[in-house]
C-alpha cells in the first residue's frame, strides 16, 4: 500500500443529484443516509452543494441539508462545497454557519464559491447578477469579519461572533489568487486537467499569506474516482454522468442521471458523442490497483493535503461499493 495514500484524509462530495424515476425529496434522503454510511467507512468530511433550479440537482440549501447530516451522524466533519458567496449576504451566511457550528461544534466546515446562478432566470429570482462574483474577494472578507466581531455596520452576528468555523475556498480561476491572499485553505479540480490544476496549486502556494484561519497552505484536489471489480464495470459508474452533462452542454438543461445500461442504447448527435467521451476520458476509474496507482502518482505531483471524491452515479449500491473500495486503499 502506498504510504502517501494511508495518510491522505479522503473527504466526499455529494451533489443531492436526482435519478430518473425517483423524486427529488428522495436524493435529499439519499444524501442524508449516504452520510451515515460514509462516516463508518472512515471518511473524514462530507459536504453538500448549492445548486438553484437545476432538475438533476435536488440540493439547493446546503447549510439546511448540512443541518440534516450533521444530525444523522456522529463525528465526521460536515460542511459545503460550496455555499456561493455571491448569491447570498455575507451576515445572514454568518449567522447560518454560526448556528450550525454552535448545534454541533467543532464538526462543521466553511464551503465558499463563487458562482452565481446558472440561469438569468434564476438570478433575477435570488435578486443578483454576473457581476455579482467580481466582489466575491469583499464578500469573503466581510463574512469572515462577522466571526471575528468585524462589522461593516456596526451590527454584531450571532451566534457567529467569537466561533471558528474553518473557511474554504472553492478555487476556480481566480480563486487560487483569493484563497492566497486571503491566507485560506482551498478546493481545486478537476482530476481530468492535471495541467491546469497544478498551476493553480502552484499560484496559490507562491502567493499564500498566513491567516488566523491558516498558517500554512492547504490544498484539497476534487474530482471523480471509481474504483470496482473490473476496469469495465468503473466505467459503467461514470456513464450515468457523462452522459448528463453531453446532454447539458447541447440542451442547456443538467437532467436527471439515467440507468447507464439506458444511455449505452442512446442514439447520440456527433456534438452529444464528443462530450459524452470527453466526460468519460481521464477519470480516476478501474481496480483498486489501477486507481491507487494513478491516485498516488497525482498525490506525489501535487502533494496535496486532502482528497475531495465527486463521484456520483444512477446505482446507489455501486456507488457506495465504490467508495467502500477507495477507503479500502487506506486500511
Amino acid at each position: 500500500m502506498s504510504s502517501v495514500i494511508a495518510t491522505t484524509p479522503f473527504s466526499v462530495l455529494d451533489r443531492s443529484r436526482t435519478r430518473e424515476g425517483h423524486p427529488a425529496a428522495e436524493a435529499l434522503r439519499d444524501t442524508v443516509r449516504f452520510a451515515r454510511e460514509i462516516e463508518e467507512l472512515g471518511y473524514h468530511r462530507f459536504w453538500v452543494s448549492e445548486h438553484h433550479a437545476v432538475p438533476g440537482v435536488a440540493g439547493s440549501a446546503p447549510t439546511v441539508l448540512a443541518a440534516a447530516v450533521a444530525s444523522a451522524t456522529r463525528s465526521i466533519r460536515v460542511g459545503t462545497g460550496g455555499v456561493m458567496l455571491p448569491n447570498h449576504q455575507p451576515l445572514v451566511v454568518a449567522e447560518q454557519f454560526g448556528v450550525l457550528e454552535s448545534l454541533f461544534p467543532g464538526r462543521i466546515d466553511m464551503g465558499l464559491g463563487r458562482s452565481v446562478g446558472f440561469t438569468t432566470g434564476v438570478r433575477r429570482a435570488l435578486g443578483r447578477d454576473k457581476d455579482d462574483a467580481d466582489d466575491f474577494a469583499g464578500q469573503l472578507d466581510e463574512l469572515l469579519g462577522w466571526f471575528r466581531g468585524i462589522s461593516p455596520t456596526g451590527a454584531h452576528a450571532r451566534p457567529s461572533e467569537g466561533l471558528s468555523v474553518p473557511p474554504f475556498v472553492l478555487a476556480m480561476g481566480e480563486g487560487a489568487d483569493i484563497a492566497a491572499r486571503a491566507g485560506l485553505p482551498m478546493v481545486v479540480g478537476d482530476l481530468r486537467n492535471r495541467e491546469k490544476m497544478q498551476r493553480g496549486i502552484d499560484h496559490y502556494r507562491a502567493r499564500f499569506r498566513p491567516s488566523p484561519w491558516a498558517s500554512e497552505p492547504y490544498v484539497v484536489i476534487s474530482g471523480t474516482i471509481a474504483v470496482a471489480a473490473t476496469p469495465e464495470a468503473a466505467r459503467q459508474l461514470l456513464v450515468p454522468e457523462a452522459w448528463s452533462m453531453a446532454y447539458s452542454r447541447t440542451h442547456g438543461t443538467f437532467p436527471p442521471l439515467p440507468p447507464a445500461e439506458r444511455v449505452e442504447q442512446l442514439p447520440m448527435t456527433d456534438k452529444e458523442f464528443g462530450f459524452y467521451e470527453t466526460g468519460l476520458s481521464g477519470q480516476l476509474a478501474g481496480t483498486e490497483e489501477q486507481v491507487a496507482h494513478e491516485l498516488e502518482t497525482v498525490l506525489k505531483e501535487t502533494a496535496a493535503d486532502e482528497v475531495l471524491v465527486t463521484t456520483s452515479t444512477y446505482d446507489r449500491e455501486a456507488l457506495l461499493d465504490s467508495y467502500r473500495r477507495l477507503a479500502s486503499l487506506r486500511a
